[in-house]
Formats: structure tokens, C-alpha cells, sequence
């Protein structure tokens, strides 16, 4: 009986969106430390991506930051041909890993949200995620895997959080149409779920407003919030050759929320 693969020989490469901070942070981290290489993107604290940059260093690995506003598709023929000049200084043609995470937060009831409020979280949630790893395909590897990060809010649902919901929930239809499309190429796509996490995502509402701790804490079926290192070694373990059969599924990373 044959033993179970491990990882192809050679320095795997991940593309992260929105990797100076949070989630994106710490899933550059996280691969880091797995012996992974990064290109990431940040929009415009350059001091924030240059601290990563130094963390994954420390960690024994590569990390190159590109600055991109993943809402204005009019960069990305750009962004890639920065993604190929990344590529030569780390060695390599090709990627193996998309995570595509860089996000905005917004919050209005349907009843207030605005026409440009709506539009600018199409660009960023949906049009975005849709173009750039189409710009992409072309760089990475066969038998690569993509990551996109949703949100717990596409199953439960939070007055104020339908618009930014919605888009979510079109990237959960497009992980699957990806997995469907790409399986001839073995790339795997699935969606990775978060529930409230302590960031400073949305203003930091969650770490640094108590009321709103104390609530997701009471919804929450391990009793508090998430934090980055809940979601980061996570998103990188299911990139990982150990969950390679994993594939065009939503996976919820909660803590059990509103169960």
C-alpha cells in the first residue's frame, strides 16, 4: 500500500492579499513558519508590511510586499508583472498558493446603505477576488491551492452586516465554480469562514469595544472571540499536502458561533 504523499521537494511560494495586518498577517506568519515563502500585499502602511517582511525573516523564510488596492482591477496587469519580477528574486516561475483575504468592513441596514457603499464592496469583495486570481491562473503551479476567506456572517445573519454578507457569500459561489473549473489543473479552492475576530478590522470593534466582546463571547459556544492565531495556522494547514483532498468546500472557523 502506497504511504500517504507528503510536500513535493522545493520551497513552496503563497500570494496573500491584505498580509501587513490581521488575518493576512498572521497567515503569512503562519505559512513562514511551515517553510513557506510569501509575496503579500498591502495598501498602503508600508511600515506594516516592512515589519512582516522582518517576522518572516526571522522565521527562516522569504517575504516580498507589493502594494495593491485589490479594488481597482485597473492595477492588476501591474501588480502581476510585480508578481513575476517577486518571483525571480525568490527563484521560481510559478506560485503555489492563492489566499485571497484583503478585505473592508462595512456596516448600515439595507435600508441605509448607499449605492456607493455597495459598489465599493463589490470591487473589493467580489470584483476584485474574481479578476485578480484570474490575472493569476496563468502563474500558478498545478496542484496549487486557493484559498478565499469569507465570513461567519454568510450563515448567520447581523442587522447592519447584509451588503458586506452578500459579497461573501458570491465568493462562496465562485470557491466552488473555481474548484469545478480548475480541477483538471489539480488545484484545489476552497472558503475559509471566520467568525468575530479580535482585530482591528471594522475599528477594532470587536478587541476593543467590551459590550460587543462580551456578546460575540455569549454566541459563541467556546465562550470568547477569535483572534488571529485561531484563524492564520489554520488557513495554512488546509494549503498544506495533508489537505489536498479537501476541495470546493466552505469551512467555518467560529469557535462555534451561533450555534
Amino acid at each position: 500500500m502506497n504511504a500517504i504523499a507528503t510536500e513535493k521537494p522545493g520551497t513552496k511560494i503563497a500570494i496573500v492579499t491584505g498580509g501587513s495586518r490581521g488575518l493576512g498577517r498572521n497567515t503569512v506568519l503562519s505559512l513562514a513558519r511551515r517553510g513557506v515563502d510569501a509575496i503579500f500585499t498591502y495598501r498602503s502602511n508600508q511600515a506594516e508590511a516592512a515589519e512582516v517582511v522582518q517576522l518572516a525573516a526571522a522565521a527562516g523564510r522569504k517575504a516580498i510586499a507589493l502594494p495593491l488596492d485589490t479594488g481597482n482591477t485597473g492595477e492588476f496587469d501591474v501588480f502581476v508583472h510585480e508578481v513575476r519580477k517577486a518571483l525571480d528574486a525568490l527563484d521560481a516561475e510559478r506560485f503555489d498558493y492563492l489566499v485571497n483575504n484583503a478585505g473592508t468592513s462595512h456596516h448600515a441596514l439595507i435600508a441605509e446603505t448607499t449605492e456607493e457603499d455597495l459598489d465599493s464592496l463589490y470591487r473589493v469583495h467580489f470584483k476584485g477576488v474574481f479578476f485578480l486570481t484570474q490575472k493569476l491562473l496563468p502563474l500558478i503551479n498545478d496542484g496549487g491551492r486557493i484559498v478565499n476567506v469569507s465570513s461567519g456572517l454568510t450563515r448567520f445573519s447581523y442587522p447592519g452586516s447584509a451588503s458586506y454578507a452578500s459579497m461573501k457569500g458570491a465568493v462562496e459561489v465562485l470557491t466552488r465554480y473555481l474548484a469545478k473549473e480548475l480541477g483538471s489543473r489539480g488545484i484545489a479552492v476552497n472558503t475559509v469562514a471566520p467568525g468575530a475576530v479580535q482585530t482591528d478590522f471594522s475599528g477594532g470593534i470587536v478587541r476593543d469595544n467590551p459590550e460587543v466582546n462580551r456578546q460575540v463571547s455569549e454566541m459563541t459556544a467556546l465562550g470568547r472571540p477569535g483572534v488571529p492565531d485561531d484563524i492564520g495556522p489554520m488557513i495554512a494547514s488546509l494549503l498544506s499536502e495533508e489537505n489536498r483532498w479537501v476541495n470546493a468546500q466552505r469551512i467555518e472557523v467560529s469557535g462555534g458561533m451561533v450555534i
